[in-house]
């Protein structure tokens, strides 16, 4: 059989190759469009009658085309990109088609107005509404030349947004600073010469060692930090800064001119189906209310966290002032990292390299099962060589409960593999929980989960050794992956994430990331990769107190990328006086400390806004951070020493927010949780922006 025709279960991903792509999408897209005509023949107005073999619809096609998808991000190839290229517009006309299928979105309606409504599960009337909401926005009310066009900006924007990621990926990758004299290197660390080293041999220098040379850097996230915090070369670090911020923006991978298209498109297809403007389509399925709710929140996150930016600022001016730094009044963005690390080790005495012997793989992942184990009862056991694995670093893990059953599965793909695999950290669905009905009965289908990350890999018989920045990033990671595989709802329409609001999916995964604090859990995270040593005392001491360190720069930055995405969206006109340049330098004046330079075009690689999910959403992750961060507040008032305590309340978070998945409003589960609305005072307090309690 044809892999991707399987339609079901665990992707076999050693017998799937590109050539294999356009003739079984064909066929699964010939056999769905004629399904879809026979069920808009037929409509039933009932839950068996329409959104049953719907979903079975669409499930077989999504199987299929979300594992080329995956293999986009995870491995991709000239070949692929070809296949997917070709078969992506027939994808995107057949989705219109469905969401725009007048006899569906009656079906549906007749469904809300029936009866039975009013005895259906919470979850199917959420799907219903859903259904009757998504329709609308995806035209299902035009006619004529407003619905070709509709539809031709459809096509046109999928098209652009592949084009965006992959001149990301691509510029990245285009990218390599060697470096072959011992100055060069001044204080660089081992592990990232060790890094750089095996890059330079990946790159045709097969004699170099981490000793003599010569060392590769890269744009890519596990060698452009590091080599930003430690290098001592301000040339370099000008040099490698500058070409991560013009990434994407001249030459053949150049997007500048798609990001102007993307926004073009975005707002006429918003003023099409009758709004202003994107976001105010985009947050017509969110939480937030209204551009200006977000706004209000911005500002207030804003005015709490700039004057602690601009003295962060001074403080590394004064710090790079005692060291004699000739560039002490004159502080450059690519100071900045540098500086910061020096004044971290000098105030805290340990530097985030120090640390990395304590992280490896291994036993971050046993600290964090065990973490699960004790907040959600669950039980993580490796399940390698039980699933078809596309690389042979990937894991494959299995989830039971309290009663040792198994109820989830994921794969964890750790490693950056800039070759191949698009940067950052995600997690994704493989296969959605649902109750299936046969000849044989009922039963539950497992959901199973792809997490993603790009770590530093094994270096020369070394074991992974994660940053406590990695470390974060997995528990993160993590986070997403529970609220898909705890999730307790039957149908696919609501469980895991599905039908979560844009701006509430965050709230696990940043939850996740306050246990990276939590001294029984970093102390089960730390062990020394050689020794075996558990993580010293002092260390956990450090962390905690360094927790906040910068933090109002931090803060200042996601504000001034959530805002900036807001305007893009909602005020700035494509083709109008203003450029897109101006409209980042007028916000830079309050969002930023240091002004961007005239070079700086990181909306170029800004995949998040222009070729992921979060256009006017950029917002979310602090908007479900006041989330996170009050949820976290719970096990604080619960006691975080109390053993028993922190049990209860972790089944209670599990029995909510990771359960009920899209089966209620946001606000609803997150009340069902605390007790009451969230209160933003916990992320201030968390980020030493207002006092602690």
């Amino acid at each position: 059989m044809k892999p991707l025709l399987q339609g079901q279960g665990l992707p076999p991903f050693p017998e799937i190759t590109p050539e294999q792509v356009v003739p079984a999408m064909t066929e699964l897209l010939a056999e769905a469009n004629a399904a879809l005509t026979q069920l808009e023949a037929n409509i039933i107005a009932t839950w068996a009658g329409l959104v049953e073999p719907l979903d079975r619809l669409t499930e077989r096609i999504g199987w299929s085309w979300s594992i080329v998808g995956h293999l986009m991000g995870v491995k991709n190839s000239p070949e692929l990109r070809a296949a997917y290229e070709e078969m992506q517009p027939q994808l995107v006309q057949f989705w219109t088609r469905l969401g725009q299928s007048a006899a569906l979105y009656q079906g549906y309606k007749a469904i809300a107005a029936s009866p039975e409504f009013a005895n259906f599960d919470a979850a199917q009337k959420r799907i219903i509404e859903a259904a009757i909401r998504d329709m609308e926005l995806s035209g299902v009310g035009l006619t004529g030349e407003p619905k070709q066009r509709f539809n031709e900006i459809q096509l046109a924007l999928a098209e652009l947004s592949n084009k965006f990621s992959n001149n990301v990926l691509d510029a990245t990758k285009a990218y390599s600073l060697t470096l072959t004299k011992p100055e060069e290197i001044a204080g660089l660390p081992e592990s990232l010469l060790a890094q750089a080293a095996q890059s330079a041999r990946a790159a045709g220098n097969e004699a170099a060692t981490p000793t003599d040379g010569p060392w590769t850097i890269t744009l890519d996230a596990p060698s452009y930090g590091p080599f930003m915090q430690h290098s001592q070369r301000r040339d370099l670090r000008e040099q490698v800064y500058k070409a991560v911020v013009s990434r994407a923006a001249a030459g053949d991978y150049d997007n500048l001119g798609n990001i102007d298209r993307i926004l073009e498109f975005r707002r006429e297809k918003s003023n099409i189906l009758g709004f202003d403007n994107f976001a105010e389509l985009s947050l017509a399925s969110k939480m937030a209310p209204n551009v200006a709710a977000v706004e209000n929140l911005l500002e207030s996150l804003r005015s709490a966290s700039f004057e602690a930016a601009k003295q962060d600022l001074e403080d590394l001016r004064a710090f790079a002032i005692s060291k004699d730094a000739p560039e002490a009044n004159d502080l450059k963005h690519w100071d900045v990292a540098y500086w910061s690390e020096r004044l971290r080790e000098a105030k805290f005495d340990f530097n985030a390299e120090e640390l990395r012997p304590y992280f490896p793989l291994e036993q971050v992942l046993s600290g964090l099962f065990n973490l699960a184990h004790n907040l959600f009862g669950i039980n993580i056991t490796a399940a390698d060589g039980q699933a078809p694995i596309w690389n042979p670093d990937v894991r494959y893990f299995q989830v039971a409960n309290e009663q040792n059953q198994p109820i989830a599965y994921f794969y964890l793909d750790a490693y950056s593999r800039p070759s191949e695999k698009r940067g950052g950290a995600w997690m994704a669905d493989c296969i959605s929980r649902s109750k299936l009905t046969d000849q044989d009965g009922s039963k539950v289908r497992l959901p199973v989960a792809y997490l993603t990350c790009n770590q530093t890999p094994p270096v020369d018989g070394k074991p992974s050794l994660m940053t406590f920045g990695e470390v974060e990033t997995l528990f993160h990671e993590f986070g997403h992956g529970l609220q898909h595989m705890l999730t307790t709802v039957d149908f696919v329409g609501a469980s895991g994430i599905s039908n979560v609001e844009w701006d509430a999916v965050e709230l696990p995964s940043q939850f996740m990331e306050n246990w990276c604090y939590h001294r029984p859990t970093l102390l089960s995270l730390g062990k020394h990769s050689e020794t075996g040593e558990p993580l010293p005392e002092h260390y956990y001491q450090k962390l905690l107190a360094a927790r906040t360190f910068m933090s109002g720069s931090g803060m200042l930055r996601q504000i001034h990328f959530s805002w900036l995405d807001i305007a893009l969206h909602s005020s700035y006109k494509p083709g109008g006086t203003d450029t897109i340049a101006d409209v980042r330098n007028r916000l830079a004046k309050i969002s930023m400390v240091i002004p961007p330079l005239p070079e700086d075009n990181f909306l170029c690689s800004f995949g998040h806004i222009f070729a992921g999910g979060y256009a006017a959403g950029y917002y979310s992750y602090k908007w479900a951070e006041v989330l996170s961060a009050d949820a976290f507040a719970a096990f604080e008032d619960a006691g975080l020493d109390d053993a028993d305590a922190i049990g209860t309340t972790g089944r209670r978070f599990r029995d909510t927010v990771l359960s009920l998945g899209g089966s209620k409003h946001p606000m609803e589960v997150f009340t069902a949780f605390r007790g009451r609305e969230p209160d933003p005072s916990a992320l201030l307090r968390h980020n030493g922006l207002v006092a602690t309690k």
